[in-house]
Protein backbone atom coordinates (compact mmCIF):
# COMPACT_ATOMS: atom_id res chain seq x y z
CA UNK A 1 0.00 0.00 0.00
CA UNK A 2 1.17 3.50 -0.77
CA UNK A 3 1.18 6.29 1.80
CA UNK A 4 -1.98 7.70 0.23
CA UNK A 5 -3.69 4.31 0.52
CA UNK A 6 -2.68 4.12 4.16
CA UNK A 7 -3.99 7.62 4.80
CA UNK A 8 -7.27 6.68 3.15
CA UNK A 9 -7.47 3.66 5.49
CA UNK A 10 -6.69 5.90 8.45
CA UNK A 11 -9.46 8.30 7.48
CA UNK A 12 -11.88 5.40 7.12
CA UNK A 13 -11.07 4.04 10.56
CA UNK A 14 -11.26 7.50 12.10
CA UNK A 15 -14.72 7.88 10.63
CA UNK A 16 -15.70 4.46 12.01
CA UNK A 17 -14.48 5.43 15.45
CA UNK A 18 -16.70 8.52 15.41
CA UNK A 19 -19.84 6.53 14.58
CA UNK A 20 -20.01 4.99 18.06
CA UNK A 21 -22.69 2.33 18.20
CA UNK A 22 -24.08 3.26 14.80
CA UNK A 23 -26.84 5.46 13.37
CA UNK A 24 -29.75 3.55 14.91
CA UNK A 25 -28.37 3.76 18.44
CA UNK A 26 -27.43 7.41 17.99
CA UNK A 27 -31.02 8.13 16.92
CA UNK A 28 -32.28 6.34 20.02
CA UNK A 29 -29.97 8.52 22.10
CA UNK A 30 -31.32 11.67 20.46
CA UNK A 31 -34.91 10.46 20.87
CA UNK A 32 -34.32 10.42 24.63
CA UNK A 33 -33.28 14.07 24.47
CA UNK A 34 -29.63 13.14 25.01
CA UNK A 35 -26.57 14.20 23.06
CA UNK A 36 -23.85 11.87 21.81
CA UNK A 37 -20.51 11.60 23.59
CA UNK A 38 -18.80 13.75 20.95
CA UNK A 39 -21.60 16.32 20.73
CA UNK A 40 -21.18 16.89 24.45
CA UNK A 41 -17.47 17.52 24.06
CA UNK A 42 -18.18 19.99 21.27
CA UNK A 43 -20.37 22.04 23.61
CA UNK A 44 -18.06 21.75 26.61
CA UNK A 45 -14.75 22.64 25.00
CA UNK A 46 -13.47 25.59 23.00
CA UNK A 47 -14.19 25.07 19.32
CA UNK A 48 -11.62 22.87 17.62
CA UNK A 49 -9.55 22.37 20.77
CA UNK A 50 -10.27 18.68 21.46
CA UNK A 51 -7.42 16.23 20.93
CA UNK A 52 -8.43 12.59 21.23
CA UNK A 53 -6.46 9.72 22.74
CA UNK A 54 -6.90 5.99 22.17
CA UNK A 55 -9.59 6.24 19.50
CA UNK A 56 -8.62 2.82 18.11
CA UNK A 57 -8.67 0.94 21.42
CA UNK A 58 -10.98 -2.09 21.47
CA UNK A 59 -11.99 -4.50 24.22
CA UNK A 60 -10.02 -7.67 24.85
CA UNK A 61 -12.78 -10.01 25.96
CA UNK A 62 -13.92 -12.93 23.81
CA UNK A 63 -16.62 -14.15 26.17
CA UNK A 64 -20.38 -14.23 25.51
CA UNK A 65 -20.09 -13.11 21.90
CA UNK A 66 -18.02 -9.99 22.54
CA UNK A 67 -15.44 -11.17 20.01
CA UNK A 68 -18.07 -10.47 17.36
CA UNK A 69 -18.71 -6.89 18.59
CA UNK A 70 -15.59 -4.85 18.08
CA UNK A 71 -16.11 -1.07 18.27
CA UNK A 72 -13.30 1.46 18.10
CA UNK A 73 -12.97 3.45 21.33
CA UNK A 74 -14.78 0.81 23.42
CA UNK A 75 -17.52 3.11 24.67
CA UNK A 76 -15.59 6.14 25.90
CA UNK A 77 -14.04 9.15 24.19
CA UNK A 78 -10.96 10.50 25.98
CA UNK A 79 -8.45 13.29 25.49
CA UNK A 80 -7.84 16.94 26.29
CA UNK A 81 -9.13 20.31 25.19
CA UNK A 82 -9.52 23.89 26.34
CA UNK A 83 -12.07 25.91 28.27
CA UNK A 84 -11.53 29.63 27.68
CA UNK A 85 -8.02 28.70 26.59
CA UNK A 86 -7.24 26.67 29.73
CA UNK A 87 -6.17 23.03 29.46
CA UNK A 88 -8.60 20.38 30.75
CA UNK A 89 -8.62 16.59 30.43
CA UNK A 90 -11.90 14.89 29.65
CA UNK A 91 -13.63 11.58 29.19
CA UNK A 92 -17.08 11.18 27.69
CA UNK A 93 -18.83 7.83 27.96
CA UNK A 94 -20.75 6.67 24.90
CA UNK A 95 -24.03 4.99 25.78
CA UNK A 96 -24.48 3.86 22.15
CA UNK A 97 -21.57 1.39 22.59
CA UNK A 98 -22.43 -1.47 24.94
CA UNK A 99 -24.58 0.96 26.95
CA UNK A 100 -21.42 2.84 27.92
CA UNK A 101 -20.50 -0.09 30.14
CA UNK A 102 -17.07 -0.10 31.70
CA UNK A 103 -14.62 -2.74 30.52
CA UNK A 104 -10.94 -3.26 31.24
CA UNK A 105 -9.84 -1.13 28.27
CA UNK A 106 -12.57 1.46 28.87
CA UNK A 107 -11.20 1.93 32.40
CA UNK A 108 -7.61 2.07 31.15
CA UNK A 109 -8.51 4.92 28.82
CA UNK A 110 -10.07 6.89 31.67
CA UNK A 111 -7.12 6.17 33.97
CA UNK A 112 -4.70 7.46 31.34
CA UNK A 113 -6.33 10.91 31.16
CA UNK A 114 -6.64 11.01 34.96
CA UNK A 115 -2.90 10.39 35.31
CA UNK A 116 -2.15 13.04 32.70
CA UNK A 117 -4.42 15.57 34.44
CA UNK A 118 -2.51 15.18 37.71
CA UNK A 119 0.89 15.11 36.01
CA UNK A 120 0.15 18.30 34.07
CA UNK A 121 -1.81 20.12 36.77
CA UNK A 122 -5.04 20.38 34.77
CA UNK A 123 -8.68 19.82 35.79
CA UNK A 124 -10.45 16.55 34.98
CA UNK A 125 -14.01 16.52 33.66
CA UNK A 126 -15.96 13.28 33.40
CA UNK A 127 -19.12 13.06 31.29
CA UNK A 128 -20.82 9.98 32.71
CA UNK A 129 -23.42 8.01 30.74
CA UNK A 130 -22.99 4.34 31.53
CA UNK A 131 -24.98 1.25 32.33
CA UNK A 132 -22.28 0.19 34.82
CA UNK A 133 -19.73 -2.62 34.79
CA UNK A 134 -19.59 -4.77 31.67
CA UNK A 135 -21.06 -8.01 32.93
CA UNK A 136 -19.26 -10.14 30.36
CA UNK A 137 -15.88 -9.12 31.79
CA UNK A 138 -16.77 -9.90 35.40
CA UNK A 139 -14.19 -9.01 38.02
CA UNK A 140 -11.92 -7.35 35.45
CA UNK A 141 -14.45 -4.56 35.00
CA UNK A 142 -14.83 -4.24 38.77
CA UNK A 143 -11.06 -3.89 39.01
CA UNK A 144 -11.28 -1.11 36.45
CA UNK A 145 -13.66 0.82 38.69
CA UNK A 146 -11.30 0.43 41.63
CA UNK A 147 -8.42 1.76 39.52
CA UNK A 148 -10.52 4.87 38.82
CA UNK A 149 -11.57 5.31 42.46
CA UNK A 150 -7.96 5.24 43.60
CA UNK A 151 -7.02 7.95 41.13
CA UNK A 152 -10.02 10.06 42.14
CA UNK A 153 -8.82 9.87 45.72
CA UNK A 154 -5.17 10.65 45.00
CA UNK A 155 -6.13 13.54 42.70
CA UNK A 156 -8.47 15.04 45.30
CA UNK A 157 -7.15 18.43 46.37
CA UNK A 158 -4.51 18.34 43.61
CA UNK A 159 -6.62 19.16 40.53
CA UNK A 160 -10.33 20.01 40.36
CA UNK A 161 -12.48 17.04 39.40
CA UNK A 162 -15.89 17.66 37.85
CA UNK A 163 -18.57 15.02 37.17
CA UNK A 164 -21.46 15.51 34.77
CA UNK A 165 -24.12 12.79 35.06
CA UNK A 166 -25.82 12.61 31.66
CA UNK A 167 -27.52 9.24 31.83
CA UNK A 168 -27.63 6.28 34.22
CA UNK A 169 -24.96 5.97 36.89
CA UNK A 170 -25.58 2.96 39.10
CA UNK A 171 -23.89 0.52 41.44
CA UNK A 172 -20.17 0.97 41.93
CA UNK A 173 -20.09 3.63 39.21
CA UNK A 174 -21.59 6.22 41.58
CA UNK A 175 -18.55 6.33 43.84
CA UNK A 176 -16.28 8.03 41.35
CA UNK A 177 -18.58 11.08 41.03
CA UNK A 178 -19.07 11.03 44.81
CA UNK A 179 -15.33 11.54 45.34
CA UNK A 180 -15.08 14.35 42.79
CA UNK A 181 -15.51 18.00 43.74
CA UNK A 182 -18.72 18.97 41.94
CA UNK A 183 -21.50 16.87 40.42
CA UNK A 184 -23.92 18.16 37.76
CA UNK A 185 -27.14 16.38 36.72
CA UNK A 186 -29.93 16.78 34.13
CA UNK A 187 -33.59 16.49 35.06
CA UNK A 188 -35.43 13.61 33.41
CA UNK A 189 -32.43 11.84 31.92
CA UNK A 190 -29.68 11.38 34.53
CA UNK A 191 -29.88 9.06 37.52
CA UNK A 192 -27.62 7.95 40.34
CA UNK A 193 -28.28 5.10 42.76
CA UNK A 194 -26.42 2.22 44.36
CA UNK A 195 -29.37 -0.11 43.67
CA UNK A 196 -32.14 0.59 41.17
CA UNK A 197 -35.92 0.64 41.66
CA UNK A 198 -36.36 -3.08 40.86
CA UNK A 199 -33.87 -4.17 43.51
CA UNK A 200 -35.36 -1.74 46.02
CA UNK A 201 -38.81 -3.20 45.41
CA UNK A 202 -37.54 -6.75 45.80
CA UNK A 203 -35.64 -6.09 49.02
CA UNK A 204 -37.73 -3.43 50.80
CA UNK A 205 -41.07 -3.70 48.91
CA UNK A 206 -40.96 0.03 48.18
CA UNK A 207 -42.36 1.21 44.84
CA UNK A 208 -40.29 4.10 43.55
CA UNK A 209 -39.52 5.54 40.13
CA UNK A 210 -36.00 6.14 38.83
CA UNK A 211 -36.58 9.89 39.09
CA UNK A 212 -37.81 9.67 42.69
CA UNK A 213 -35.02 7.32 43.73
CA UNK A 214 -32.05 8.93 42.05
CA UNK A 215 -33.07 11.77 39.75
CA UNK A 216 -31.49 15.19 39.52
CA UNK A 217 -33.91 16.97 41.85
CA UNK A 218 -33.71 14.17 44.41
CA UNK A 219 -29.94 14.46 44.64
CA UNK A 220 -29.83 18.26 44.31
CA UNK A 221 -32.43 18.95 47.01
CA UNK A 222 -32.77 15.88 49.25
CA UNK A 223 -29.59 13.81 49.39
CA UNK A 224 -27.07 16.53 48.57
CA UNK A 225 -25.18 14.12 46.30
CA UNK A 226 -25.50 16.50 43.33
CA UNK A 227 -24.46 20.14 43.45
CA UNK A 228 -26.46 21.31 40.42
CA UNK A 229 -29.56 20.25 38.46
CA UNK A 230 -30.40 21.54 34.97
CA UNK A 231 -33.22 21.14 32.49
CA UNK A 232 -30.97 20.32 29.51
CA UNK A 233 -27.52 19.05 28.65
CA UNK A 234 -26.45 22.28 26.90
CA UNK A 235 -27.36 24.29 30.01
CA UNK A 236 -25.36 21.89 32.18
CA UNK A 237 -22.30 21.99 29.94
CA UNK A 238 -22.41 25.79 29.80
CA UNK A 239 -22.51 25.88 33.61
CA UNK A 240 -19.45 23.63 33.82
CA UNK A 241 -17.58 26.05 31.55
CA UNK A 242 -18.73 28.94 33.74
CA UNK A 243 -17.31 27.33 36.88
CA UNK A 244 -13.79 27.74 35.51
CA UNK A 245 -14.10 31.53 35.77
CA UNK A 246 -13.63 31.09 39.53
CA UNK A 247 -11.36 28.11 40.18
CA UNK A 248 -7.67 27.47 39.39
CA UNK A 249 -6.31 24.57 37.37
CA UNK A 250 -4.50 22.97 40.32
CA UNK A 251 -3.54 23.37 43.95
CA UNK A 252 -0.42 25.47 43.38
CA UNK A 253 -2.01 28.09 41.14
CA UNK A 254 -4.05 31.10 42.17
CA UNK A 255 -7.66 31.40 40.99
CA UNK A 256 -8.33 33.33 37.77
CA UNK A 257 -9.06 37.04 38.11
CA UNK A 258 -12.39 38.49 37.12
CA UNK A 259 -12.84 41.47 34.85
CA UNK A 260 -12.53 43.86 37.79
CA UNK A 261 -14.58 46.53 36.03
CA UNK A 262 -16.99 47.04 38.94
CA UNK A 263 -15.61 50.03 40.94
CA UNK A 264 -13.82 48.78 44.04
CA UNK A 265 -15.04 51.77 46.08
CA UNK A 266 -18.68 51.27 45.14
CA UNK A 267 -21.06 51.82 48.08
CA UNK A 268 -24.66 50.65 48.02
CA UNK A 269 -27.23 52.65 49.97
CA UNK A 270 -29.67 49.71 49.93
CA UNK A 271 -27.43 47.82 52.38
CA UNK A 272 -28.66 50.17 55.12
CA UNK A 273 -32.21 48.84 54.84
CA UNK A 274 -31.77 45.11 54.19
CA UNK A 275 -31.42 43.99 57.81
CA UNK A 276 -34.78 44.57 59.58
CA UNK A 277 -34.95 46.53 62.83
CA UNK A 278 -36.80 43.58 64.35
CA UNK A 279 -34.13 40.95 65.08
CA UNK A 280 -36.68 38.16 64.64
CA UNK A 281 -37.69 39.21 61.15
CA UNK A 282 -36.04 37.35 58.24
CA UNK A 283 -34.34 38.80 55.18
CA UNK A 284 -32.69 37.32 52.08
CA UNK A 285 -28.90 37.17 52.41
CA UNK A 286 -28.70 36.89 48.62
CA UNK A 287 -29.59 40.58 48.51
CA UNK A 288 -26.54 41.41 50.60
CA UNK A 289 -24.26 39.25 48.46
CA UNK A 290 -25.49 40.66 45.16
CA UNK A 291 -24.87 44.22 46.34
CA UNK A 292 -21.34 43.47 47.52
CA UNK A 293 -19.77 41.19 44.87
CA UNK A 294 -18.57 42.26 41.41
CA UNK A 295 -21.43 42.96 39.00
CA UNK A 296 -23.82 41.17 41.38
CA UNK A 297 -22.72 37.80 39.90
CA UNK A 298 -22.86 34.85 42.25
CA UNK A 299 -22.24 31.23 41.16
CA UNK A 300 -24.18 29.39 43.84
CA UNK A 301 -23.29 25.81 44.74
CA UNK A 302 -26.04 23.42 45.93
CA UNK A 303 -28.73 26.12 45.88
CA UNK A 304 -31.52 23.60 46.50
CA UNK A 305 -29.91 21.70 49.38
CA UNK A 306 -29.68 22.93 52.98
CA UNK A 307 -30.78 26.40 51.88
CA UNK A 308 -30.27 27.77 55.40
CA UNK A 309 -26.62 28.19 54.41
CA UNK A 310 -25.48 29.70 51.11
CA UNK A 311 -22.27 28.63 49.37
CA UNK A 312 -20.83 29.77 46.08
CA UNK A 313 -18.22 31.64 44.10
CA UNK A 314 -17.93 35.30 43.16
CA UNK A 315 -15.37 37.96 42.38
CA UNK A 316 -14.53 40.85 44.68
CA UNK A 317 -12.41 43.57 43.11
CA UNK A 318 -11.49 40.96 40.52
CA UNK A 319 -10.36 38.45 43.16
CA UNK A 320 -12.05 35.04 43.07
CA UNK A 321 -13.61 34.18 46.45
CA UNK A 322 -15.66 31.41 47.98
CA UNK A 323 -18.63 32.72 49.95
CA UNK A 324 -20.31 30.99 52.89
CA UNK A 325 -23.33 32.79 54.31
CA UNK A 326 -26.12 32.05 56.75
CA UNK A 327 -29.56 32.53 55.20
CA UNK A 328 -32.01 34.15 57.65
CA UNK A 329 -34.87 33.57 55.20
CA UNK A 330 -34.62 29.78 55.72
CA UNK A 331 -34.86 28.33 59.23
CA UNK A 332 -33.63 31.73 60.50
CA UNK A 333 -30.15 30.84 59.19
CA UNK A 334 -29.66 28.19 61.85
CA UNK A 335 -26.95 25.55 61.38
CA UNK A 336 -28.18 21.96 61.13
CA UNK A 337 -26.68 18.67 59.99
CA UNK A 338 -27.13 19.22 56.25
CA UNK A 339 -25.99 22.84 56.32
CA UNK A 340 -22.86 21.92 58.27
CA UNK A 341 -21.90 19.17 55.82
CA UNK A 342 -22.62 21.37 52.79
CA UNK A 343 -20.55 24.30 54.03
CA UNK A 344 -17.69 22.14 55.36
CA UNK A 345 -17.07 20.43 52.04
CA UNK A 346 -17.23 23.71 50.15
CA UNK A 347 -14.74 25.30 52.56
CA UNK A 348 -12.32 22.41 52.15
CA UNK A 349 -12.49 22.73 48.36
CA UNK A 350 -11.70 26.44 48.57
CA UNK A 351 -8.84 25.83 50.97
CA UNK A 352 -7.38 23.07 48.78
CA UNK A 353 -7.40 25.33 45.72
CA UNK A 354 -6.31 28.67 47.19
CA UNK A 355 -9.69 30.39 46.98
CA UNK A 356 -10.09 32.97 49.79
CA UNK A 357 -13.15 32.52 52.01
CA UNK A 358 -15.61 35.30 52.75
CA UNK A 359 -18.23 34.54 55.43
CA UNK A 360 -21.43 36.53 55.94
CA UNK A 361 -22.76 35.65 59.36
CA UNK A 362 -26.26 35.84 60.78
CA UNK A 363 -26.67 32.69 62.84
CA UNK A 364 -28.82 32.08 65.93
CA UNK A 365 -27.05 28.81 66.73
CA UNK A 366 -27.38 25.11 65.94
CA UNK A 367 -30.82 23.61 65.33
CA UNK A 368 -32.18 21.94 68.50
CA UNK A 369 -34.25 18.77 68.53
CA UNK A 370 -34.18 15.03 69.05
CA UNK A 371 -33.81 14.29 65.33
CA UNK A 372 -30.75 16.52 65.07
CA UNK A 373 -29.10 15.15 68.20
CA UNK A 374 -29.78 11.53 67.26
CA UNK A 375 -28.67 12.29 63.70
CA UNK A 376 -25.27 13.38 64.98
CA UNK A 377 -25.38 17.18 64.91
CA UNK A 378 -22.41 17.15 67.27
CA UNK A 379 -20.07 15.36 64.86
CA UNK A 380 -21.57 16.98 61.75
CA UNK A 381 -21.36 20.46 63.22
CA UNK A 382 -17.77 19.64 64.15
CA UNK A 383 -17.04 19.06 60.45
CA UNK A 384 -17.81 22.70 59.76
CA UNK A 385 -15.71 23.81 62.72
CA UNK A 386 -12.85 21.56 61.60
CA UNK A 387 -12.99 22.88 58.03
CA UNK A 388 -12.78 26.50 59.12
CA UNK A 389 -10.04 25.79 61.66
CA UNK A 390 -7.95 23.84 59.17
CA UNK A 391 -8.25 26.37 56.33
CA UNK A 392 -5.14 28.47 55.71
CA UNK A 393 -6.45 30.61 52.85
CA UNK A 394 -7.40 34.21 53.65
CA UNK A 395 -10.56 34.18 55.79
CA UNK A 396 -12.77 37.27 55.98
CA UNK A 397 -15.96 37.51 58.04
CA UNK A 398 -18.79 40.04 58.13
CA UNK A 399 -21.31 39.72 60.98
CA UNK A 400 -24.52 41.31 59.73
CA UNK A 401 -26.76 40.43 62.68
CA UNK A 402 -26.85 37.42 64.99
CA UNK A 403 -23.74 35.56 66.10
CA UNK A 404 -24.94 33.44 68.99
CA UNK A 405 -23.35 30.68 71.03
CA UNK A 406 -21.05 28.05 69.60
CA UNK A 407 -22.15 29.02 66.10
CA UNK A 408 -20.33 32.35 66.61
CA UNK A 409 -17.12 30.40 67.21
CA UNK A 410 -17.68 28.09 64.25
CA UNK A 411 -18.41 30.71 61.59
CA UNK A 412 -14.80 31.76 60.95
CA UNK A 413 -14.40 33.72 64.17
CA UNK A 414 -11.17 35.44 65.15
CA UNK A 415 -10.51 32.61 67.58
CA UNK A 416 -10.12 30.06 64.77
CA UNK A 417 -7.68 32.12 62.72
CA UNK A 418 -10.05 34.53 61.03
CA UNK A 419 -7.89 37.14 59.30
CA UNK A 420 -10.34 40.00 58.91
CA UNK A 421 -13.46 40.08 61.06
CA UNK A 422 -15.85 43.01 61.00
CA UNK A 423 -19.39 43.62 62.16
CA UNK A 424 -22.24 45.84 61.11
CA UNK A 425 -23.79 48.02 63.84
CA UNK A 426 -26.78 45.64 63.76
CA UNK A 427 -24.60 42.73 64.95
CA UNK A 428 -25.61 40.84 68.09
CA UNK A 429 -22.71 38.80 69.49
CA UNK A 430 -23.71 36.85 72.59
CA UNK A 431 -24.02 33.42 74.14
CA UNK A 432 -27.69 33.33 73.17
CA UNK A 433 -30.59 35.58 72.24
CA UNK A 434 -31.79 38.13 74.81
CA UNK A 435 -35.07 36.37 75.64
CA UNK A 436 -33.48 32.97 76.18
CA UNK A 437 -30.68 34.43 78.27
CA UNK A 438 -33.09 36.37 80.48
CA UNK A 439 -35.28 33.30 81.03
CA UNK A 440 -32.24 31.51 82.44
CA UNK A 441 -30.55 34.35 84.35
CA UNK A 442 -33.61 35.96 85.92
CA UNK A 443 -36.14 33.14 86.06
CA UNK A 444 -36.86 33.46 89.79
CA UNK A 445 -36.83 37.25 89.79
CA UNK A 446 -39.30 37.42 86.93
CA UNK A 447 -41.52 34.75 88.44
CA UNK A 448 -41.71 36.69 91.74
CA UNK A 449 -42.40 40.05 90.08
CA UNK A 450 -45.93 41.50 90.37
CA UNK A 451 -46.03 41.90 86.59
CA UNK A 452 -43.98 39.05 85.10
CA UNK A 453 -44.43 40.24 81.50
CA UNK A 454 -43.23 43.74 82.29
CA UNK A 455 -40.29 42.38 84.27
CA UNK A 456 -39.37 40.13 81.35
CA UNK A 457 -39.50 43.03 78.89
CA UNK A 458 -37.34 45.17 81.13
CA UNK A 459 -34.69 42.50 81.57
CA UNK A 460 -34.68 41.71 77.84
CA UNK A 461 -34.13 45.40 77.08
CA UNK A 462 -31.34 45.55 79.67
CA UNK A 463 -29.63 42.45 78.29
CA UNK A 464 -29.99 43.70 74.71
CA UNK A 465 -28.41 47.04 75.56
CA UNK A 466 -25.50 45.33 77.24
CA UNK A 467 -24.84 42.28 75.07
CA UNK A 468 -26.90 42.29 71.84
CA UNK A 469 -24.44 44.54 70.06
CA UNK A 470 -20.94 44.29 68.56
CA UNK A 471 -19.16 46.60 70.99
CA UNK A 472 -18.20 44.11 73.70
CA UNK A 473 -16.57 41.87 71.09
CA UNK A 474 -14.89 44.89 69.52
CA UNK A 475 -13.51 45.99 72.88
CA UNK A 476 -11.81 42.62 73.16
CA UNK A 477 -10.47 42.69 69.61
CA UNK A 478 -12.67 39.77 68.59
CA UNK A 479 -13.85 41.88 65.66
CA UNK A 480 -11.39 44.19 63.96
CA UNK A 481 -13.89 46.96 63.33
CA UNK A 482 -17.54 47.92 63.29
CA UNK A 483 -18.26 49.24 59.83
CA UNK A 484 -20.90 51.10 57.88
CA UNK A 485 -22.69 48.43 55.82
CA UNK A 486 -22.18 50.60 52.73
CA UNK A 487 -18.42 50.17 53.16
CA UNK A 488 -18.57 46.36 53.13
CA UNK A 489 -17.42 45.96 49.53
CA UNK A 490 -14.42 48.36 49.63
CA UNK A 491 -13.31 47.09 53.04
CA UNK A 492 -13.39 43.44 51.89
CA UNK A 493 -11.50 44.22 48.69
CA UNK A 494 -8.85 46.14 50.61
CA UNK A 495 -8.48 43.25 53.07
CA UNK A 496 -8.18 40.73 50.22
CA UNK A 497 -5.32 42.74 48.76
CA UNK A 498 -3.45 42.81 52.07
CA UNK A 499 -3.89 39.04 52.45
CA UNK A 500 -2.43 38.08 49.06
CA UNK A 501 0.89 37.41 50.77
CA UNK A 502 -0.59 35.56 53.73
CA UNK A 503 1.55 32.74 55.13
CA UNK A 504 -0.06 30.22 57.41
CA UNK A 505 0.77 26.55 57.93
CA UNK A 506 -0.70 23.70 59.88
CA UNK A 507 1.52 21.41 61.99
CA UNK A 508 3.33 18.71 59.95
CA UNK A 509 1.25 15.53 59.83
CA UNK A 510 0.15 12.82 57.44
CA UNK A 511 -3.43 14.11 57.67
CA UNK A 512 -5.93 15.07 60.33
CA UNK A 513 -8.84 12.93 61.48
CA UNK A 514 -11.89 14.99 60.53
CA UNK A 515 -15.05 13.79 62.36
CA UNK A 516 -16.68 11.91 59.49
Amino acid sequence: MTMRDKLDLLDKRRAESEQGGGAARLKAQHDKGKLSARERLDLLLDEGSFVEFDRFVTHRSTDFGLDEQIVYGDGVVTGYGRIDGRLVYVFSQDFTVFGGSLSETHAEKICKVMDLAVRNGAPLIGLNDSGGARIQEGVVSLGGYADIFLRNTLASGVVPQISAILGPCAGGAVYSPAITDFTYMVRGSSYMFVTGPNVVKTVTHEDVTMEELGGADTHAATSGVAHFAFDSEPALLHAVRDLFRFIPSNNVETPPRGAGTDPRDRRDEALLDIVPDNANKPYDMHEVLRRVVDEGEFYEVQPDYAANVICGFAHLGGYSVGIVANQPAVLAGVLDINASIKAARFIRFCDAFNVPLVTFEDVPGFLPGVAQEHGGIIKHGAKLLYAYCEATVPKLTVITRKAYGGAYDVMSSKHIRGDFNVAWPTAEIAVMGPKGAVEILFRKEIADAPDAAAAMDAKVAEYSDKFANPYVAASRGYVDDIIDPRDTRPRLIDALETLQTKRDRNPPKKHGNIPL
